[in-house]
């Protein structure tokens, strides 16, 4: 089957996964959607730490946020990398967020939990942010571990590098491991290292534009509904 052909959402639900071992899911805007509201508060509160961390206005701290952001796949990398920041700090005065809008999904823990082989969260936040959302969404103790940006050495996706030490730190088969993320660079490296790459393509600005690649094999817009399909499928 061609990648084109795989790249629709209709062909993803009918697929064979019973080769999976492992499950490998981001988080924010995958798992959940994240409102503008929400997207705004973050912006916000990454902005005026910036602005207060390197003593510049919020115009330039922007600035600087969004380069970073695009340059390194996360702002953090890019301040540990160019202004030698603490991410101990980092994350004490970033935290907490108001997760408020974030409700529960009790059909999607479900579904998660009936698919067969392991589930593991790798998100370029840290562990106490996706604990806290995870116990929102009624998930808490649903996935075997949380790779956050910590394990990962605060190298962060897309980085090659950090896929390499994913697969290292949890015994990872990348041939018998699917990715699902919201951001397509975020499976390029995935895809180089072996594994089944999905994404979940959402309205986020992030996403205008982009039609995938060569990299995706299954691109959807429903993960519950995509998820379904599969553990409905005889063994």
């Amino acid at each position: 089957m061609s990648k084109a052909a795989k790249n629709s959402p209709e062909t993803a639900q009918n697929s064979g996964f019973q080769g999976i071992e492992t499950w490998v899911f981001d988080l924010d805007n995958t798992l959940y959607p994240v409102t503008d509201r929400l997207l705004a508060h973050i912006d916000t509160h990454l902005g005026d730490f910036i602005a207060d961390f390197l003593d510049i206005d919020r115009a330039e701290a922007r600035r600087v946020q969004k380069a970073y952001f695009r340059q390194y796949g996360l702002t953090l990398r890019g301040l540990i990398l160019h202004h030698g920041l603490d991410p101990a700090r980092y994350f004490e005065q970033m935290q907490p967020i108001d997760l408020s809008e974030v409700a529960p999904d009790p059909a999607l823990a479900d579904t998660i939990r009936r698919l067969d082989g392991r589930k593991i969260i790798y998100t370029n936040a840290s562990a106490g942010h996706a604990e806290m959302v995870l116990d929102r969404l009624g998930m808490a103790g649903l996935f075997e571990a949380i790779h956050d940006i910590a394990a990962a050495g605060y190298i962060p996706k897309p980085a090659v590098e950090a896929y390499r030490k994913l697969c290292q730190t949890h015994l990872i088969d990348p041939g018998t491991a699917v990715m699902i993320d919201d951001i397509a660079r975020n499976l390029e490296p995935a895809a180089e290292i072996g594994m089944t790459t999905v994404w979940m393509k959402t309205g986020a600005e992030w996403a205008k534009g982009i039609d995938g690649g060569d990299h995706i094999d299954h691109v959807i817009g429903d993960l519950l509904a995509w998820l379904e399909g599969i553990v409905a499928e005889p063994d």
